[in-house]
């Protein structure tokens, strides 16, 4: 517990010899070689990028056991098990555990057996708990999902405010806190709540190439869905809905239409909500639909798209759900459908909330800061990297504005004749009522309230609903439109409208493309390995799959514990005959080799002919 240094192995050695990596990614060996020499951390790396290399290593380095706090029991159960399958002496202790199993992971502990040991914050920080670490010998405390400690994050966890007592609890051991999305403010947040201000910070870029963006309006969401889903055939994802009952509906419509789906959400029995997890981890070709809350505790590796049906709370948020697609750097799909209506509900779920005011102006703000992603008509990665203080240079090639670039008009008499209908309406109504003034439709509501009469009724009847619905979202994007949760989703004029009222500030808007209801009988499955692999590579890789599977049933574990799908590429591509050959593809370290080298050589064999 007093922080000793001393290391069996080096970092690069236990990296190839548990993880069958034969060297580090990006700025994983400068976090590791300062942690290991005992030095406190913050990282921050996008999902994807190895962070738990980050931590696993020099536990496995220094002498003692790793302490790492998650926030998601279903997490670190998944962790817990590909680190056993790698060989490593790693454990949980959390609620599901019985009395015996739990005295186990105790004895391990206090025995010195265990490398890795899983805790929830809650557990960490009770005096019993604390008690018991000090018996035992620390090699370092890593903090993972770190952001849940920040008022400002997406997913503050009241839990995790304690944990600062780590400082004075466990002097000279080695901090770490890990995150993977944190705005400039969050980060700053965390580092002063967890008392890391004189940590070093290792970020790399929040770039995930291998995410390919797409944001639509939506027209007709169900179909919209289908025809996304159209191109993900037989590859798994999840589908992110709002409410509990849209998951349910979704998933029932999903499977009325040939594509298998299970609902996920808080309101479900325990049992079958476990149940249908555990089918999303261990069965490949599914789709899981479930309510924001769900995703943190998704440590899966292949899933290959994430879709949006209703529009998250923050740009953090939506890079966080949409990062639990591609982690093993395979080519995925990130898509969504929203419209003003998500706006509004959003709007309204934070005015609701018990957040303070200070709090809630800033969930306002980043709020309106993804309803500007989703509205520019540029790159989108660059807009999502600007949100996190990263420039990038646009023109990505794999978003749906670079690959196909949207048309622009100059919106700005539209704009106008929408603030003034708002205006002279009272700055009361919401976006239909305010677009049937616009439109000239002489409703009953519109003629009892005088509001036929006035001089911007109809002056917008040469475009339909569907453009003006595009008009007021953009409107409210550029600060020019607020809406008044307070009054039920009432349009209010914003700081930008006076300027383009007067004349003063052009609008240039994006045109909405018009969704057309056909099914892209394309498949895009199996994502990277279809695209990279000649005919006969894509044959053998087929063949792992199905050897990994019937491995992955056997032991009742998710196959990707087994081996990744680029491990599966690697092999499909190297086509080993023998044990050497065999250990050098990337992620068979020595534990894998001799689990499963004899069934894959097998397998291998058998598909070459």
């Amino acid at each position: 517990m007093d922080g000793d240094s001393r290391v069996a192995e080096g970092p690069v050695e236990v990296l190839q010899r548990w993880f069958g990596h034969k060297a580090f990614r990006g700025r994983q060996e400068e976090v590791v070689r300062h942690v290991v020499a005992g030095g406190d951390a913050v990282v921050l790396f996008p999902t994807g990028a190895g962070k738990s290399m980050c931590y696993q290593v020099p536990a496995l380095c220094r002498e003692g056991t790793g302490i790492v706090v998650s926030p998601l029991i279903a997490l670190m159960r998944d962790q817990v098990e590909a680190l056993k399958q790698a060989g490593v002496a790693a454990a949980a202790l959390n609620s599901t555990l019985s009395a015996a199993d739990a005295y186990e992971v105790r004895r391990d502990y206090l025995s010195g057996k265990l490398k890795l040991l899983y805790v929830t914050p809650e557990r960490l920080v009770s005096e019993p708990f604390l008690d018991f670490l000090t018996r035992g010998h620390i090699a370092l405390i890593a903090i993972d999902e770190a952001h849940c400690v920040s008022q400002w994050g997406h997913d503050f966890r009241p839990e995790y405010m304690q944990l600062s007592l780590l400082a004075d609890r466990f002097p000279g051991v080695p901090r770490m806190a890990l995150t993977a999305t944190a705005d400039p403010q969050t980060r700053e947040d965390l580092r002063r709540r967890l008392r890391l201000e004189d940590a070093p910070v290792f970020a790399t870029s929040f770039d995930r190439p291998n995410i390919r963006y797409a944001i639509v309006p939506k027209q007709n969401p169900r179909r919209q869905l289908l025809d996304f889903l159209s191109r993900h055939e037989g590859d798994s994802g999840i589908i992110y809905c709002l409410s509990r009952k849209k998951v349910e509906d979704i998933a029932e419509y999903l499977n009325a239409h040939g594509v298998r789906a299970l609902p996920y959400h808080a309101g479900m029995d325990r049992a079958v909500r476990d149940a249908n997890q555990d089918a999303f981890l261990r069965e490949e070709g599914l789709a899981l639909v479930a309510t924001i809350a769900f995703g943190m505790g998704v440590d899966s590796p292949s899933v290959r798209y994430v879709a949006h049906l209703d529009l998250p709370g923050s740009v953090e948020a939506y890079y966080q759900e949409t990062g639990r697609a591609g982690r093993d750097g395979l080519p995925s799909d990130a898509w969504m459908t929203y419209g003003m209506a998500d706006v509004v509900q959003r709007g309204r779920m934070i005015d609701e909330g018990e957040a303070p005011a200070e709090v809630k102006r800033v969930e306002r703000a980043k709020l309106s800061a993804l309803l500007g992603i989703c509205e520019t008509a540029g790159c989108r990665r660059q807009a999502i990297l600007a949100h996190f203080g990263e420039s990038h240079p646009g023109g990505c090639g794999a978003c749906d504005t670079c690959l196909e670039p949207v048309e622009t008009w100059d919106g700005t008499e539209a704009a106008q004749k929408a603030l003034s209908a708002i205006y002279r309406t009272g700055e009361r109504y919401g976006a239909g009522y305010v677009i049937e003034v616009l439109r000239g439709v002489e409703s009953e509501k519109i003629v009892r309230n005088g509001h036929h009469q006035i001089k911007t009724f109809g002056v917008g009847s040469d475009l339909d609903e569907k453009v003006w619905q595009s008009v007021i979202r953009q409107l409210a994007a550029h600060g020019a439109i607020v809406v008044d949760h307070d009054a039920y989703g009432a349009l209010t004029l914003g700081e930008t409208a006076r300027a383009i009222l007067k004349g003063e500030r052009r609008v240039q808007m994006r045109k909405d493309r018009v969704f057309k209801a056909e099914r892209i009988s394309q498949k895009a499955t199996r994502a990277a390995a279809a695209a990279t692999l000649d005919d006969d590579a894509q044959r053998v890789f087929e063949a792992l799959r199905a050897e990994r599977m019937r491995i992955a049933r056997e032991q009742g574990v998710p196959p990707y514990v087994v081996f990744h799908d680029a491990t599966l590429r690697d092999m499909a591509m190297l086509r080993p005959r023998n044990r050497t050959e065999l250990a050098a593809v990337q992620g068979v370290g020595e534990a894998k080799l001799d689990r499963y080298g004899a069934a894959f050589l097998d397998a291998v064999r058998r598909a070459v002919g």
